[in-house]
């Protein structure tokens, strides 16, 4: 049986080159503020893959994603093991662009910070006497470049994306950064007006696009998971202050409250992390794992 060893790594992912597609694996691993903890949350990279095929078969008409099937036979002799069944998808080849496309309708995290300071949220001016965590009257969209492990991604506004995609794709920067900008918010608004009526509030989400080998802007990565996306209680939402979520946040608030945990969990916030990632699959998709 031919092994594999991963082309590259991620904080959660692996991806494994097969010849003509990739795997993406998604692992058990949690990162906050950009660092990799010490802990595995069991059945987290399976929630992720799981979700992301929900919403790329959700979003399809809107635009063509990377998935060609989460099934391990579909896959090389290798991959059909306990440990990727479920956390693995078997992708086309990308040239990812080097944008994470971000969209927020919701005013919270760093955009509060932002607007509380001066009224803006990554340049975008916004209506004054916003409270934390409102809905803003539109979606807005604030791209950021991508980081390497260990860095912090920064946030641009959409000219600079613009002359960051026209210098690795010259000719095609405007086209590229306005495609992936208009996706993002179409995706966005799609899936959050879903997930209203699911009992979910889509606060924010970032998205990666890729070109196919026809040039063709093509939808990859992740989709709309809690690593990626804030997801709130619609029961309970109140704007003025922070909101319950089905994400990361045990595990913020935990490492914010005790900064010399050194990145280390105690199960309790483990278990419910994993608990928050799976109830919010379910009302997302109906479905149990």
């Amino acid at each position: 049986m031919k092994t594999y060893e991963p082309v590259k790594e991620g904080k959660v992912r692996e991806i494994y080159d097969i010849g003509d597609s990739l795997i993406m694996a998604a692992t058990d691993r949690i990162s906050a503020f950009d660092v990799i903890l010490k802990n595995k949350v069991t059945k987290k990279g399976t929630v992720l893959t799981q979700m992301s095929r929900f919403w790329f078969d959700f979003t399809k008409d809107i635009i063509p994603n990377h998935m060609l099937s989460v099934d391990v036979n579909d896959m090389p002799e290798f991959f059909r093991t306990e440990r990727f069944d479920g956390s693995a998808m078997l992708c086309k080849k990308l040239t990812m662009l080097p944008i994470e496309c971000i969209v927020r309708g919701y005013i919270t995290g760093s955009g509060w910070a932002s607007y509380q300071k001066d009224g803006t949220v990554c340049g975008i001016r916004l209506p004054e006497g916003l409270k934390e965590c409102d809905k803003l009257p539109e979606p807005i969209y604030t791209p950021s470049t991508k980081a390497e492990i260990g860095d912090h991604d920064e946030n641009i506004d959409f000219e600079k994306s613009v002359l960051v995609l026209e210098a690795q794709f010259p000719g095609r920067g405007r086209e590229y950064a306005e495609t992936i900008r208009d996706c993002t918010i179409a995706l966005y608004k799609k899936c959050a007006d879903y997930a209203l009526t699911r009992g979910i509030i889509i606060a924010d989400t970032k998205f990666e696009f890729g070109l196919d080998e026809n040039g063709t802007v093509v939808l990859g990565d992740e989709m709309l998971t809690p690593d990626s996306s804030r997801f709130w209680p619609v029961e309970g939402y109140e704007p003025g202050h922070g909101q319950p979520s089905f994400d990361k946040q045990f595990v913020r608030d935990y490492l914010k409250a005790n900064p010399d945990c050194d990145y280390d969990l105690p199960q309790d916030v483990i278990d419910r992390t994993i608990e928050k990632y799976k109830e919010a699959y379910t009302l997302l998709t109906g479905k149990t794992l």
